[in-house]
């Protein structure tokens, strides 16, 4: 039976033809990171010794003082009412005070939108600068996430490649060719999710001023900004380009830095309009994020960060296991990223060994023969790759990468 034929990773739309559904929600895909995630949940629960990849969240607990903070706030009455849509001031400031510490940019706390996590960020961000037909310049690979979000606000994403052999890095001259009349966004993302990579500054620097030349917004995910190794910093692009100020929306969050990800705590950043109409949007859509959750992140900006650099310290261990351990098989390519919790490994050599026609397949072979699930490259644009987060223990990073040699072995 063909890897294909087996239970597999098909990523599926609703049909758009259903009358019942609204044709823009039916051409929705799920998420496939979580699907994968869930699958192999369900699989582990069912007692198999399933080793998943799939999920990017971090394995560590929430650090203590974070918890503990989060505790007091229960047992506040002041907790138990509605807040200002937009998030509490305290944690506002904290925000305005981390963006200047981490991307070089200083804002106003009135410039800052606590959201539900850093999804709900993304989405708002699109849904209030893109309008319909507008065209948004989407890096690929990418997070899932983006293309879905693009198209909810009426926008159209246009997908710029870049491989292994650039190091998922676009070039100012792919953008260029990319660009129409039509185009309004640039996304921007360093450290990338899914592939790790990181802008150097000029990088960062000439993509800011191509965008700055030609009027282009530029909303840009900082999320993994503090998971970086190597000495590298990742450059904000509003602190590269100052004069992007006015044309580009931030978006972070506490879940990746701080092992968060339960607390949906995110935040958008961006010129008072625009603040002001995402503001306008959030108060309809889901108003104040929980008191609690906003509680803790005000501890986590503002508290002791020696357990963030531990954090640190221990995927940078398992990057580098990941990455020798899967360079050692024999048709997989992986480059070593520079920031985030991802490897991004070009798996055409290995599916022309194997006869396997695609990274879905491959995924689906992977986990039916080795009991190790992993995303594969069409979650995040063209075929041929797949992704492993190494945001999982040491002893079950190894036994994955263990499995996966044997498996491949010649």
């Amino acid at each position: 039976m063909r890897p294909s034929q087996r239970r597999g990773f098909k990523l599926e739309h609703v049909p758009a033809t259903d009358s019942r559904i609204s044709p823009r929600i039916a051409a929705i895909a799920e998420s496939a990171t979580l699907k994968v995630d869930a699958k192999a949940k369900a699989l582990q629960a069912a007692g198999r010794p399933v080793i998943s990849y799939a999920a990017g969240e971090p394995d560590f607990a929430t650090p203590a003082h974070i918890v503990e903070a989060a505790s007091a706030a229960v047992l506040d009455p002041k907790n138990y009412r509605y807040t200002p849509a937009a998030g509490l001031p305290e944690l506002r400031q904290a925000i305005a005070d981390k963006t200047l510490r981490d991307s070089g940019y200083a804002v106003d706390a009135s410039q800052v939108i606590v959201t539900n996590g850093g999804k709900q960020a993304v989405y708002q961000s699109f849904a209030t600068i893109v309008g319909e037909g507008d065209e948004v310049i989407l890096p690929a690979p990418y997070w899932t996430t983006y293309p879905e979000a693009i198209k909810l606000a009426g926008g159209v994403p246009v997908e710029v490649f870049a491989g292994a052999d650039q190091d998922y890095l676009v070039t100012v001259a792919q953008l260029e060719a990319a660009r129409t009349s039509k185009t309004k966004v640039l996304l921007f993302v360093s450290p990338s999710n899914p592939t790790g990579s990181v802008y150097s500054e000029q990088q960062t620097r000439e993509i800011g001023e191509w965008a700055l030349a030609h009027g282009i917004w530029v909303i840009t995910d900082e999320i993994y900004q503090n998971l970086v190794y190597d000495g590298v910093k990742a450059i904000s692009i509003v602190e590269a380009v100052p004069e992007l100020a006015d044309t580009c929306i931030l978006v972070n969050g506490v879940a990746k830095t701080y092992a968060m990800t339960g607390w949906r705590l995110g935040w958008m950043i961006g010129p008072a309009d625009a603040i002001k109409a995402a503001g306008n949007l959030q108060s309809h859509l889901s108003s104040n994020v929980s008191n609690i959750s906003q509680r803790a992140a005000i501890e986590a900006l503002n508290g002791p960060q020696d357990s963030v650099l531990l954090m640190r310290e221990a995927f940078d261990r398992r990057r580098r296991t990941i990455v020798a351990g899967l360079n050692a098989i024999d048709g997989i390519h992986c480059p070593t990223p520079r920031g985030a919790f991802y490897v991004y490994p070009d798996v055409t050599a290995l599916m022309a060994r194997l006869g396997i026609g695609t990274s879905l397949e491959l995924a689906d072979y992977i986990l039916d023969t080795a009991e190790v699930a992993v995303v594969p490259g069409e979650a995040f644009g063209p075929s041929g790759f797949i992704r492993l987060s190494y945001a999982l223990g040491d002893e079950a990073l190894a036994e994955g990468v263990a499995r996966l040699q044997k498996l491949f072995a010649v």
